[in-house]
């Protein structure tokens, strides 16, 4: 009898599971712990990009201006895939090294496709409300605004990795904050129901409130993981 001798297949990396998909209960607590926590104390870019969206589209949390929100939020992770792909180029002599960075990128590349998720559900939410957007404050400024976030999120990395990083803490802390405290002011999205427009990829949700919630609750998972990189070691070169 003649036996074989399998080569062992190197295991790929895991997609991420993306953030956890939670119960109304625990939609509700995840809000009550966000509300009753401190924000981070934000860098002086941060708090310019936050000033400027104020100046932009006012101080009131509406749904329109969480549709700028998402479409920056994109930004960092698009930056870290591109410059995980250049060190993937770099790497390819050594394969235990090249493979971190790849798992790197899959992190990036997961994290971006969620905060599409967000922006979908969002222009959904502004469409069905019927609700005005123009085209210098809505199509043509979050463009400009995304261009500037971008290259600046891809020269900290540059410079330094954990710089990069802490400013996306800083904007997913923001967001998070202000979806929680949008949803508390407004008890009637409790009543609303979730259009579930996307519901085959994002989940359906018992109202309008928790798909909410658990927006805000995906940008704290994503600061989180910003904080973790930014305590772990630079790849070395």
């Amino acid at each position: 009898m003649t036996f074989t001798t399998l080569t062992p297949v190197a295991a790929r990396p895991e997609i991420p599971a993306g953030p956890p998909k939670l119960s109304s209960g625990q939609l509700r607590t995840a809000q009550a712990e966000t509300l009753n926590a401190a924000r981070l104390r934000y860098s002086l870019l941060a708090r310019a990009l936050f000033t400027a969206m104020d100046l932009a589209y006012g101080r009131k949390r509406t749904i329109v201006k969480f549709t700028m929100l998402e479409f920056i939020a994109r930004v960092p992770y698009q930056a870290w895939e591109r410059m995980g792909y250049l060190a993937l180029a770099r790497y390819r002599g050594r394969s235990s090294l090249a493979r971190r960075v790849f798992e790197r990128i899959v992190e990036s590349r997961a994290d971006q496709d969620n905060e599409q998720w967000h922006l979908l559900i969002l222009q959904d939410l502004v469409q069905r409300r019927g609700l005005r957007q123009s085209f210098l404050l809505h199509r043509l400024a979050p463009w400009l605004v995304a261009f500037f976030f971008y290259h600046v999120s891809w020269l900290l990395f540059v410079i330094r990795p954990d710089w990069s990083y802490r400013l996306n803490a800083d904007f997913e802390d923001h967001a998070e904050h202000e979806y929680m405290a949008y949803v508390a002011e407004h008890p009637e999205l409790e009543f609303e129901p979730d259009p579930g427009s996307f519901a085959a990829q994002y989940g359906q949700y018992g109202s309008l409130a928790d798909l909410l919630r658990q927006i805000g609750h995906d940008e704290r998972t994503h600061k989180h993981g910003s904080l973790v990189n930014m305590r772990t070691p630079r790849l070395a070169a």
